[in-house]
């Protein structure tokens, strides 16, 4: 995968690899000892049925390692994105 800015990845929507959007990214979090993105924060779509990814009130967790593309979407593998 190339490099991408976080700047340019604000408000940018997340999508599964078989076409389901996800939400909606509302941050990153990063290890701050290795700088490695760890996870995308999402907020997820209305209706979109959250059981089996971390979630902390409105706040989805998707693990970086499940994601596939940046480019219009964030495109994520949804069965490595859950926990």
């Amino acid at each position: 995968m190339k490099n991408t800015f976080s700047r340019s990845l604000s408000k940018k929507q997340v999508m599964s690899t078989d076409g389901m959007v996800i939400g909606t990214i509302r941050n990153i979090m990063v290890d701050l000892d290795s700088g490695q993105v760890d996870s995308l924060v999402v907020r997820p779509e209305p209706g979109f049925d959250c059981t089996g990814y971390a979630v902390d009130g409105d706040r989805m967790f998707i693990p970086f390692e499940a994601v596939r593309d940046i480019r219009d979407y964030i495109v994520v593998d949804r069965y490595l994105s859950k926990q």
